[in-house]
């Protein structure tokens, strides 16, 4: 084989191996996942226990009584498959962080040839894999409620909405691992920053104060609430570029966050 040949090959071979190690790492991050099939469960039964007990409550409030147009099923819908993406992608993603930390699994990781880009991008497809089998049964749930399904012409909006919403919560979720000292603190930690902000989003009821919609409006999750909501109820929704924005300066800041305070170590700072 003459030299250039062998040059070649080996550019392939270099150009293949990242996709390969990505392959192999999101592979690794689904087996993980479920061979606890406890915690799986969970994952895919509580959004979807929590939409079949509001279609129970609110099934009958019709469109013209609930949100600007929407049923509260239309709108539970959407703000729940929302919550479902918060609950893999920070939730989940920030305890598992901080126990492997703990654990010294990071620190095996590190040792290892594998790059660090490649490890945060499998955890990060893996959370996108997770979050839409979550949406997708939680749209499951309510089309037996009688909840129509997305125009076909939005279904491409949505997904780009999960996307930035699943990148950019995971990033927040790196960043707040990143502060955890230890994993027993890390669900207190967790809930601490998300429980206020799912409230004030109007996750769970529609929020009619001017002050609060103001402030929400540039936190991470009502943005991210309202672009799926627009997504799934409305036809020529178009995309929602301000919610965009609010979702990549969040996420840039969670990686700004999470790059400078990141540690693979366990030992405390």
């Amino acid at each position: 084989m003459s030299v250039a040949v062998r040059s070649t090959t080996a550019r392939q071979g270099a150009r293949r191996r990242p996709i390969a190690l990505l392959w192999h790492q999101v592979r690794y991050e689904q087996l993980t996942f479920w061979r606890n099939p406890q915690s799986a469960f969970f994952t895919f039964v509580f959004p979807v226990v929590v939409v079949a007990i509001f279609g129970g409550l609110f099934g009958g409030i019709g469109e013209s009584e609930f949100y600007y147009g929407r049923s509260a099923l239309q709108y539970y819908v959407s703000t729940i498959a929302a919550l479902s993406v918060l609950g893999s992608c920070y939730s989940q993603l920030a305890i598992v962080l901080a126990t492997r930390r703990q654990n010294g699994i990071l620190k095996r990781v590190r040792a290892t040839p594998l790059p660090a880009g490649v490890y945060f991008v499998g955890l990060l497809a893996h959370c996108i894999l997770v979050s839409v089998v979550d949406v997708l049964l939680i749209c499951a749930v309510g089309r037996l409620y009688g909840v129509s399904l997305p125009v076909s012409s939005q279904w491409p909006a949505i997904v780009l909405v999960l996307v930035l919403g699943a990148a950019a919560f995971c990033t927040l979720g790196v960043a707040v691992a990143s502060l955890i000292r230890n994993a027993e603190a890390a669900p207190s930690v967790v809930q601490f920053v998300l429980f206020p902000l799912v409230f004030i989003s109007g996750t769970y009821l529609p929020i009619h104060s001017g002050l609060l919609n103001a402030i929400a409006d540039v936190l991470p999750v009502k943005p991210f609430n309202d672009a799926l909501l627009a997504a799934f109820t409305t036809a020529d929704a178009g995309l929602p570029w301000r919610d965009f924005l609010v979702l990549l300066l969040w996420g840039a800041a969670g990686a700004v966050v999470a790059v400078r305070r990141f540690r693979w170590d366990p030992r405390p700072e």
